[in-house]
């Protein structure tokens, strides 16, 4: 009955990988071809671990 006031517990994982891959995005418009590497990487390990998650639910 209570089920549905429960907050998604990726819900705040998914904010946090749009925005490494905004910032990814900007840094490639920019030409730092280093820093979106990085941010790429780090956003597609957030979206492994949200996959993850979201199986195991």
């Amino acid at each position: 009955m209570f089920g549905m006031f429960k907050s998604s517990p990726t819900k705040k994982m998914r904010k946090q990988y749009d925005t490494l891959l905004e910032k990814a995005m900007h840094a490639q418009r920019n030409g730092d071809m280093k820093s979106y590497a990085q941010l790429t990487e780090a956003s597609e390990t957030l979206w492994k671990e949200i996959q993850t998650i979201e199986k195991n639910a």
